[in-house]
């Protein structure tokens, strides 16, 4: 349709056209404009299938035998029309611009403007209307088009190319997540399941208390794997505790990390990995620290390092929103300097 509109610059050739005295050139020009303006269109409409063509070069022979067919109908229109059907050229150039490798397309749009120029001089009773510069400015605007089109067209490959990574990059996470939390949990779940095994011929109250032990570990799983697979609804402790482990290995600090997190209830687990996350994320950052402990009880968590002090203090961003997490469940947190050795330190306790 954007096309389309520019066509009413045609409306000169065909009024020119009607006036033309003789019929015979009158009758061609006219069906000559009605098919270029059909041409044109048509080739326009296949600019697309040539962008994303799988045989570009086929598509470019295409255009190059849509241009001829068009010079061909411009041609027709000179005898009737005269210098007015030197506007045809202006879209030809513009369409070679779009759809032409740009080493073909200038040429051609090169060419185009010399004839505009020349032909007003050299033949007689044409005058120049300014085609030539029609063909130039016209040639401008296409590629200009052109290169926004291409430049749209890169951006939505390098966006999905960058959503594509970003769902692989999740998907990788949420899987080393589930490694962590299903590695221990169900080797814990198997070495107890066997224990009540042997003790059921032994020692049945034992027995019943490992099953018992069981059926929680089984469930605090399932609600770790549960939190981790929805990512938003929550964050998964062992999950933070692997992470952990590999930030502080990669900012060359020491870590005493706990093994597993399964004496810690449900309702505390989310709390307690975000104070774990916290914690760590500012010993990395800020405290310059070269060894770090982490304490894990059911009813609390502390972070100890040995760094220079208070690295963002009770007042910090990160440590505002912990505290409201904590006082959101009744719980406390406490940050600052350590007492018995420099550093910092990060306790989170919530009630039993």
């Amino acid at each position: 349709m954007f096309a389309a509109v520019w066509l009413f610059y045609l409306g000169g050739t065909v009024g020119a056209l009607l006036d033309q005295p003789r019929m015979y050139w009158r009758v061609a020009g006219l069906i000559s404009v009605a098919a270029f303006a059909v041409t044109y269109l048509y080739l326009v409409g296949r600019a697309r299938a040539v962008r994303h063509s799988r045989h570009p070069r086929r598509h470019v022979l295409h255009t190059w035998l849509g241009v001829a067919l068009l010079l061909a109908l411009f041609g027709l229109q000179v005898p009737g029309a005269g210098d007015h059907a030197l506007s045809c050229l202006v879209y030809i150039a513009a369409l070679a611009m779009v759809q032409l490798p740009v080493a073909q397309a200038a040429p051609l749009a090169l060419s185009l403007f010399g004839a505009a120029e020349i032909l007003p001089r050299v033949v007689d009773g044409w005058s120049d209307g300014g085609y030539g510069l029609a063909v130039l400015l016209g040639s401008a605007a296409s590629y200009g088009f052109r290169a926004a089109f291409e430049r749209q067209a890169r951006l939505v490959v390098a966006q999905k190319e960058l959503a594509d990574r970003a769902v692989a990059d999740e998907r990788a996470r949420i899987a080393a997540d589930l490694h962590d939390i299903l590695g221990h949990s169900l080797t814990v779940v198997t070495v107890k399941a066997e224990l009540a095994q042997r003790l059921l011929d032994v020692d049945l109250d034992r027995a019943r208390k490992e099953l018992a032990d069981l059926e929680g570990l089984a469930r605090d799983a399932l609600a770790d794997v549960r939190a981790t697979a929805m990512g938003v609804r929550g964050i998964s402790l062992p999950g933070e505790i692997a992470a952990a482990r590999e930030a502080l290995a990669a900012a060359n600090v020491e870590a005493d990390l706990p093994g597993a997190a399964d004496d810690v209830p449900t309702r505390n687990r989310e709390l307690f990995a975000w104070t774990i996350r916290e914690a760590v994320t500012n010993v990395v950052r800020h405290s310059r620290a070269r060894h770090v402990r982490v304490l894990l009880a059911p009813a609390s968590v502390e972070i100890l390092d040995d760094g220079v002090g208070s690295h963002g203090g009770p007042s910090g961003q990160g440590l505002t929103g912990l505290r409201r997490r904590a006082e959101a469940v009744g719980g406390r947190l406490t940050a600052g300097g350590r007492e018995d050795s420099p550093g910092f330190r990060v306790r989170v306790e919530v009630p039993t």
